[in-house]
């Protein structure tokens, strides 16, 4: 049985390919997708495969995906061609016969224009469509919002001592670790039941955490308080557009007002089930991140 990770260099097809090899998959049998031979070198040391595969590049999939049995599709991360490049992932699974594709997409509430993340969000429901239709058997993750990204983008580096600064409101969150969600995606994986075939899971952490939670956890982590900020959006784009690019003040903003609204709250999970434990909650990850 082959299994290839797209995406493979990127965080969550790290994680993946981490959970395979601890759960004693032989390296030989898994294929990890990169566009480069530099990006593979870590993964050539670890006994895994290698295969040069470009979204961009119809021919290299269609060459890459020959022999696979199953795709675990990482979404693009190039927000404006991610649709055509998805497109492609799918065209070459269906021309190589895959048997099962995991699509990993994410939750929302509001798939139009009122969600401050529709530009991201549609591509995504463009894509499930395609996954959908190509006749291939599928399985759809609607993954929830990475818990990650409060520490990799949203907080900034001196979080503990000038507070959280973010325009998120009173806005509920299934924050969620890129760890658990790919823990969760290699059961899938590997559960040959077909008991996941042409079926779409929420993966969510069960726990609803608002940035007011966050701080009165970073504040116990601190020993002192840790204020949290929700800016007016004007306010916010002209304090970062003196730290960082304008494109990621654009991502930010989106996020934030999107969360104020709620947009990532989910009233169901199968995550829990699908790890077979309870979810990493905010406090464990917040803590593990900046305890010393």
């Amino acid at each position: 049985m082959s299994i290839l990770i797209t995406g493979a260099s990127g965080k969550y097809g790290k994680d993946s390919i981490e959970f395979l090899l601890e759960k004693k998959v032989n390296p030989k049998s898994i294929v990890a997708l990169v566009r480069n031979e530099a990006k593979g070198e870590e993964f050539k040391k670890l006994g895994v495969q290698v295969k040069l595969g470009d979204y961009d590049n119809y021919q290299s999939l269609l060459d890459a995906f020959k022999g696979v049995d199953k795709l675990l599709f990482i979404s693009s991360n190039d927000v404006v061609k991610r649709l055509p490049q998805h497109e492609n992932v799918v065209k070459a699974a269906k021309q190589n016969n895959i048997k099962h594709i995991i699509y990993t997409s994410f939750v929302r509430k509001n798939n139009n224009e009122t969600s401050p993340v529709h530009f991201i969000e549609s591509a995504h429901a463009a894509t499930e469509i395609l996954v959908k239709e190509s006749g291939i058997p599928y399985t759809l993750l609607l993954n929830g919002l990475y818990t990650d990204l409060l520490t990799e983008f949203f907080f900034g580096p001196k979080v503990l001592e000038q507070g959280i600064f973010f325009p998120a409101g009173d806005g509920v969150t299934n924050y969620t670790t890129r760890r658990d969600e790919a823990e969760a995606t290699v059961n899938i994986l590997l559960d040959n039941s077909n008991k996941h075939l042409n079926k779409t899971y929420i993966l969510a952490n069960s726990e609803k955490s608002t940035m007011h939670d966050a701080s009165a956890i970073l504040t116990e982590i601190a020993g002192k308080t840790v204020p949290f900020t929700s800016p007016d959006e004007d306010t916010y784009k002209n304090v970062l557009s003196k730290f960082v690019p304008v494109e990621y003040i654009h991502f930010g903003v989106a996020f934030a007002l999107a969360i104020k609204q709620s947009e990532f709250e989910t009233t169901h999970t199968d995550l829990p089930e699908l790890l077979g434990r309870t979810p990493t909650s905010l406090k464990q990850f917040l803590t593990s991140s900046y305890k010393k």
